[in-house]
Order: structure tokens, then C-alpha cells, then sequence
């Protein structure tokens, strides 16, 4: 591990992201480019005092978990995230292995989409990024530490998706869909370390979701329509569109309403309002 470089990389890549890329205020009392420690480590999911213990170049050695986490909210470049591996003394994400990594240009999107919530998520449906409108809609993902930020495991193991409003039938065809989807999965990244975790902790912790993987089923997710119940607003039935970005094996989740519908005011009511709890000191808008 090669602290001094890594501290030098850290720094610098933390100066080069622009606070309204993330969902942040420029604001007047910046007094430095880029996001602030806090910042990044709120968007990482680790303490502040570790985010300067390794800018100073006097941190331990971070995991890989912690790697990823940190090069996803300082939205390097996929060469600078292998430098930052090497320099941790680690080795990069390799071929086989899910990809946990969003290109820039993806990233760029989630920024323009303004006005719908929207969402990107890995292969096995871990929240790696999300925008102030999708905070708005299903609540706040940071306040997740981000091994817990996976739709399956809350789905089996969590809380659930307490603001998705579902019918019997419809909770059924989910729950074999979802478990289906992480068989597809599996055998497509087979060596992948995370993937193997989540798989046998849903086993363990769930015994309908290991009846159901029993039953040796494939499948997908589908985006169709989806029913959300938000506190404040109420119910809301919104379409559902995936978007797939091929070579990175991730999706991006899009939510709308049609014009002229109840939903469609609400979710502008909500992009005019409903941001105003999501502020600087809470975080912003990537994982």
C-alpha cells in the first residue's frame, strides 16, 4: 500500500467532482473546489475521520468494499479507479466479477433527469446511484451503509420496499421473479464473490427465499408500472422503464406519469418540495 500516493490520487480526485454533479449546492462558503470530506464521506458510507486519515496518508488498508464505495462517489474514470486499487495495495475488479462501476456518461444522465426519479443498479440489484428525486420519492439511500443498498435484501431480509404498495398476486410473481433473477445472474458471474455472499445470506436469513431457489427458477425484473405510498403525498402509480446499459451490466431505473394524471402532479409537487430535506449536511446523490 503506497499511502503518501494514494492520499496525493484521493485529494485530487475529490477537487476534479463538481458538488452539483452530486446533487449539491456550489453555495457561497466553499472555499475549495470540489466536495468536502464530509461529503465524500457521506456519499461513501464511512466516517469523516477515515476520509482524513487516508487523505493524510495515515489510514489503514481499505477493503475493496470500502475501494468501490469511495471511486463510485469521487466518480473516477475507470483507469484512476484500478490506480486507486493498486495504490491500496489492492488488486482492481476483475473480469468475471460484477461491475460496481458507472461510466461518467451514465452518471451525466442521471444529472439531466430532473424531473423523474431515477435510479442505477448493478446486475444484482445493488443502488449504485440515484438522483435527489428518487431520494425524494423512496427516501434517502445513504442513510444505508452501502452493503445494505441492495433491492434483494431488503426485499427478503429488510425492511422491504415499505413504500411500494403491492397485491397478493402481485407480491408472489415479484418474489419468484427476483429470486429468478439472481439465478440468471449467478450463472452468469459464477466466481463473483459478492453476488455468492448475498446468495447464501438470503438463503440462510430467508427460508421462503431459499424454497423459491429451490425450485431452480431463472427470470428478470420487470418494469411496468409500480404503486408507491409517499408519506406525504400519498399514493402514487407511476411507469416503470429499464434502461440497459450493455456493457456494464447495469440498469437504469426510470419512473414517470403520464401528463395531465394525479401522478404526474404529485411528482412535480415533489420536485419543487420535496428536495428541500435533502440538504448538504444529509447528503447527495450517489452511492
Amino acid at each position: 500500500m503506497d499511502r503518501t500516493e494514494l492520499a496525493v490520487v484521493l485529494r485530487t480526485a475529490r477537487s476534479r467532482v463538481d458538488p452539483t454533479d452530486v446533487g449539491l449546492p456550489r453555495g457561497p462558503r466553499r472555499q475549495v473546489p470540489g466536495l468536502r470530506r464530509e461529503e465524500v464521506a457521506q456519499l461513501a458510507g464511512v466516517s469523516v475521520d477515515y476520509i482524513v486519515r487516508l487523505e493524510q496518508g495515515r489510514g489503514p488498508k481499505p477493503s475493496d468494499q470500502v475501494l468501490r464505495a469511495l471511486t463510485r462517489a469521487l466518480r473516477v474514470t475507470d483507469s484512476d479507479r484500478d490506480l486507486i486499487f493498486r495504490l491500496a495495495g489492492g488488486e482492481p475488479p476483475q473480469a468475471g466479477h460484477i461491475p460496481l462501476a458507472i461510466r461518467p456518461s451514465v452518471l451525466r444522465l442521471l444529472d439531466r433527469m430532473s424531473d423523474l426519479p431515477a435510479l442505477v443498479l448493478s446486475a444484482k440489484s445493488d443502488v449504485l446511484a440515484w438522483n435527489s428525486l428518487a431520494a425524494a420519492l423512496f427516501g434517502d439511500f445513504s442513510e444505508q451503509p452501502p452493503a445494505r443498498r441492495n433491492i434483494m435484501w431488503h426485499r427478503f431480509l429488510g425492511p422491504g420496499l415499505i413504500r411500494l404498495v403491492l397485491t397478493p398476486e402481485e407480491e408472489a410473481a415479484n418474489a419468484v421473479d427476483c429470486v429468478g433473477c439472481l439465478r440468471t445472474v449467478q450463472a452468469k458471474y459464477p466466481k463473483d464473490p459478492g453476488l455468492a455472499q448475498l446468495i447464501t445470506e438470503l438463503r440462510t436469513g430467508s427460508p421462503r427465499f431459499d424454497q423459491l431457489w429451490r425450485a431452480g427458477r431463472s427470470g428478470q425484473l420487470r418494469g411496468l408500472t409500480a404503486t408507491v405510498a409517499h408519506p406525504e403525498l400519498g399514493i402514487l402509480e407511476l411507469d416503470c422503464d429499464a434502461l440497459l446499459v450493455p456493457e456494464a451490466d447495469q440498469t437504469v431505473v426510470v419512473y414517470s406519469a403520464a401528463p395531465g394524471t394525479p401522478s404526474a402532479s404529485a411528482l412535480e409537487l415533489l420536485r419543487i418540495t420535496g428536495l428541500e430535506q435533502f440538504s448538504p449536511e444529509r447528503g447527495g446523490t450517489v452511492a
